[in-house]
C-alpha cells in the first residue's frame, strides 16, 4: 500500500496529472470555439443561402485550425517553460544547485523562472557556507584538542613533570574549548533567530564602567589606558544587558589585543546612545575592515577564534541596531553601534 501511494503521488505522476488537466482545459476552450464557429455558420446559411455541407466543412476546418494554433501557443507559452522548471526542480532536489532555467514565456512564467533561479542560487550559497563552516569549526577545535592531547601524553609518559604549571596549561586549553563552544552556541542561536533577549531598562553608562573594571587588570598589564566616557543623565534604554555587555566585552578585548603599550582604549557613549569603542592601535587595512565581521575571519596579527566580532554584530542586529567599523592606518580603529 505504501509503494502504491508513493507512486500515485510521486513527482512524475503529479506532472502528468498537471498536463492532463491543462490539456482538458484547452480542449474545453477549443470546443467552445468550435461551437461558436458553428453558430456563425448557421447565421451565414440563413443570411447568404450557403449549403450546409459547405458550411460544416468550412467550420470544421476553421475549428481544427484554431485548435492547432491554440494548442501550439499554449505549449510554447506555458507547458514547455513549466515542464523545464519542473525538471529543474527535480535536479535541485537531488542536490544540483547549479541548475538554472530560461526566463521565457508570459510574464507570470518569467517571474516564476526568475524566482526559481534566485532560490537555487541562495541554496547553493547556503550549502557552500555550511560546508565552509564545518571546515572552520573542525579547524578551530583541532588546535586546542591537539595541544591537550600532546600535553596529557607527555604527562603520562613522564616527558613533562606532573606539576601545577603543566596541569594549569592543560586546564587553560579546556577553557579555550569551552569559550569556543559557547561562542558557537551563541552564533547559532543568533543566526537562526532563536536567541531570546531579556530586555529591561538599562543604564549604558553603568554597563560601560563595569566592562572597564573587568578589563582594568589586563589593560594595566599591557600598559594601555582604558576608560569610559559617558555623558551625565544618560537616558535608560530597553535592551538585554547581558548580551550588550557581551558585545562590549568582545569589542574591548579585541581593541586591547591590537593596542600597543602607551596607547589607549575608550568606550564612548553619545547622548544619542551611539556606543563607540576606539583604540590607538596601528589601524586596520581597508580590505580587512570589509571582512572583519565575517565568521572565522582573522587578520594577519589576529588570534582567537575569529567569532567575537561576528557575535557582536549578530547581537547588535538582534536588538534592531547597526554596527560599523572605521579605521585609518597608523591612527587606530573605531567600532560604533546603535541600539533600538
Amino acid at each position: 500500500m505504501r509503494m502504491r501511494h508513493r507512486f500515485r503521488y510521486g513527482p512524475h505522476n503529479q506532472r502528468a496529472r498537471f498536463f492532463r488537466r491543462a490539456g482538458c482545459a484547452a480542449v474545453f476552450v477549443l470546443t467552445l470555439s468550435l461551437f461558436g464557429a458553428l453558430s456563425l455558420a448557421r447565421l451565414a446559411m440563413s443570411q447568404f443561402g450557403i449549403t450546409s455541407s459547405t458550411i460544416f466543412l468550412l467550420a470544421g476546418a476553421i475549428g481544427l485550425a484554431a485548435m492547432l494554433v491554440m494548442l501550439a501557443a499554449m505549449m510554447r507559452s506555458f507547458a514547455f517553460p513549466l515542464r523545464e522548471i519542473m525538471d529543474a526542480a527535480e535536479r535541485v532536489a537531488g542536490g544540483d544547485y547549479t541548475t538554472r532555467v530560461r526566463e521565457s514565456g508570459p510574464p507570470p512564467i518569467r517571474s516564476l523562472a526568475g524566482a526559481f533561479n534566485t532560490m537555487t542560487a541562495r541554496l547553493g550559497t547556503s550549502d557552500a557556507q555550511r560546508r565552509q563552516l564545518m571546515a572552520d569549526v573542525s579547524h578551530e577545535l583541532r588546535t586546542p584538542l591537539t595541544i591537550m592531547q600532546g600535553r596529557l601524553e607527555g604527562l603520562l609518559d613522564g616527558v613533562y613533570p606532573r606539576d601545577e604549571t603543566h596541569l594549569a596549561d592543560v586546564l587553560e586549553e579546556t577553557r579555550v574549548l569551552s569559550r569556543l563552544v559557547e561562542d558557537l552556541r551563541t552564533l547559532a542561536l543568533s543566526e537562526s533567530g532563536a536567541l531570546n533577549l531579556q530586555r529591561e531598562a538599562t543604564d549604558l553608562a553603568i554597563l560601560a564602567h563595569e566592562v572597564v573594571r573587568a578589563f582594568a587588570a589586563e589593560a594595566e598589564a599591557k600598559e594601555v589606558t582604558l576608560r569610559a566616557e559617558t555623558p551625565a543623565d544618560l537616558p535608560l534604554i530597553d535592551v538585554d544587558p547581558v548580551r550588550i555587555r557581551e558585545v562590549l566585552t568582545n569589542l574591548v578585548s579585541n581593541a586591547l589585543r591590537h593596542t600597543p603599550p602607551g596607547g589607549q582604549v575608550v568606550i564612548a557613549i553619545s547622548e544619542a546612545l551611539e556606543i563607540r569603542v576606539e583604540n590607538t592601535g596601528p589601524g586596520i587595512p581597508p580590505e580587512e575592515v570589509e571582512r572583519m565581521f565575517d565568521r572565522f575571519y582573522k587578520g594577519a596579527e589576529s588570534r582567537g577564534s575569529g567569532l567575537g566580532l561576528t557575535i557582536a554584530r549578530n547581537l547588535v542586529e538582534a536588538h534592531g541596531g547597526e554596527i560599523h567599523a572605521t579605521s585609518e592606518l597608523g591612527k587606530g580603529a573605531t567600532i560604533s553601534f546603535t541600539l533600538r
